[in-house]
């Protein structure tokens, strides 16, 4: 049986590095690739909870997920690779664990840093939290920067 790769996918640079490692890495593995839309990104504040959610731009946010999961699709062709993608909402590490404990999945990849903003600072880093609570192992990928020769 192919082992089982979930690849945590956004729009940064890390995450595209993360999937293309992915795909050149592991021969004969069913890809799963999963976005997570966070409503933490894309409410206002003094909502609900402190949070107020606003219909249209969750309709934007889900609009711009399906546009990223094309991009991942796209990539893994190149790679002459079938992948298995999904958004689904949540915060974004308790999602990457609860995912990967509900479909199985042998193997975690993720970029070492992912959407940028305020919240990344205050809440820490995913890749950390995602590799403490995993119940897969863990690869995290740091895009490598070109040198300035």
């Amino acid at each position: 049986m192919p082992q089982r790769i979930l690849i945590a996918f956004d729009e940064s640079p890390q995450a595209t590095a993360a999937l293309r490692h992915a795909l050149s890495t592991y021969d004969d593995a069913a890809f799963h690739v999963l976005h997570v839309n966070d409503p933490r990104e894309w409410s206002a504040a003094d909502g609900i909870d402190g949070f107020l959610y606003s219909e249209d731009a969750f309709e934007r946010s889900q609009e711009s997920a399906n546009a990223l999961l094309e991009e991942a699709e796209e990539i893994a062709r190149e790679y002459d690779v079938t992948i298995e993608t999904a958004t689904e909402v949540g915060t974004v590490t308790e999602t990457i664990v609860n995912h990967a404990e509900e479909h199985d999945i042998d193997h975690i990849v993720l970029g070492s840093h992912g959407r940028r903003g305020l919240s990344r600072f205050l809440l820490g880093s995913v890749a950390e939290r995602v590799a403490k609570r995993s119940p897969a192992s863990v690869t995290i990928i740091r895009e490598e920067k070109p040198s300035d020769e």
